[in-house]
């Protein structure tokens, strides 16, 4: 059912195109990422702890939000989303890739890898636009503090984020679509820990060209632009805070962006490392490089807000207090 979305796509396209071509789709790929890796067991043991962390972490982040009246402010409507994109994004792609690897199930039809890639792909695009939405929030905040609330509201927030999604969807929507289009004569392995949009268009045998154009725009649309706006907002905010009298000024106001920062550093330096090294990366360490990027942001990203940000440490010590409260009730009830 999921990939009838990508088929009518296709579809779509061959008509534009004046086309009636019958495309040869493999029954199957095979994933090959891992495969050769040294001690890889312990790897695979480390990406189960990292799931669990993430699991428990963003939870209770979103509990958090979502249970303390407090915290319903647009700032944490953009931190529940990241959260819940965080949760998502590694339920989406750690038990498969343990799947394929850890149980040896290295093949994966090629409608399930579609529907592999296009989750994967939207959740970690909107990771890289949720940071924009919270880089616009500390814009907002710190150089105009006076019209924060009439600027930053529930309802832009809400928008911000609502249009974020149906952009990433539709995007990767168009991207999954084009591989449809292309037909696999030879082999069907992919190098990667997953269904990778790049690794899988390459192996085609007929021309890939408006794949290779598509993920180019991906490319610049989810990582370049994305990065692009948060460190002009950051300029924007420091020559703000350069203005400011005191330094305990600066300082506080500084302060109130270091969670955010932590989180853009995180999602966007091992990316830009692996893409500046390029050919220079030994294959298995640029996968294994990539897959901690996909997996080791959703985890930390909790764990930054809440030890950095006294909203979410205090809502949390509240809600464990009322927790412990009740169960204690309960014990002496039954007593």
């Amino acid at each position: 059912m999921l990939l009838i979305p990508f088929l009518t796509l296709g579809y779509i396209f061959n008509s534009a195109l004046g086309e009636n071509i019958t495309f040869l789709r493999p029954a199957f790929f095979i994933i090959s990422g891992f495969i050769g890796i040294p001690n890889i067991n312990y790897y695979y043991a480390f990406l189960v702890f990292v799931y669990i962390m993430s699991v428990l972490a963003n939870t209770a982040v979103m509990a958090a939000i979502y249970l303390d009246h407090n915290l319903r402010t647009p700032k944490y409507i953009a931190v529940f989303n990241l959260a819940l994109v965080d949760l998502l994004g590694n339920s989406a792609m750690v038990p498969k890739v343990l799947d394929i690897f850890l149980f040896n199930h290295p093949h994966i039809s090629y409608n399930d890898c579609l529907t592999f890639l296009f989750f994967c792909y939207v959740f970690l695009s909107m990771q890289a636009l949720n940071l924009v939405a919270l880089s616009y929030d500390r814009v907002m905040a710190i150089v105009y503090p006076l019209h924060y609330q009439l600027k930053v509201t529930h309802r832009f927030m809400f928008s911000l984020i609502a249009s974020f999604w149906v952009f990433v969807i539709i995007v990767v929507l168009i991207a999954t679509g084009l591989l449809t289009r292309l037909s696999f004569c030879e082999s069907v392995v992919i190098k990667s820990y997953f269904c990778d949009h790049g690794q899988m268009y390459r192996l085609a045998c007929n021309d890939y060209t408006p794949s290779d154009i598509t993920a180019w725009i991906l490319l610049v649309l989810i990582l370049w632009l994305p990065l692009t706006i948060v460190l002009l907002s950051y300029l924007i905010i420091g020559y703000a805070l350069a203005k400011v009298a005191t330094v305990r000024e600066r300082m506080k106001g500084f302060k109130t962006c270091t969670a955010h920062l932590s989180l853009v550093a995180i999602y966007f330096l091992p990316i830009l490392i692996t893409f500046t090294l390029g050919a220079n990366i030994e294959p298995n360490v640029r996968i294994i490089n990539l897959s901690l990027t996909s997996v080791f942001p959703p985890m930390l990203n909790p764990i930054i807000y809440v030890l950095q940000t006294r909203e979410i440490k205090e809502s949390l010590r509240k809600l464990l207090r009322i927790t412990t409260h009740y169960k204690m009730s309960k014990v002496k009830f039954k007593k």
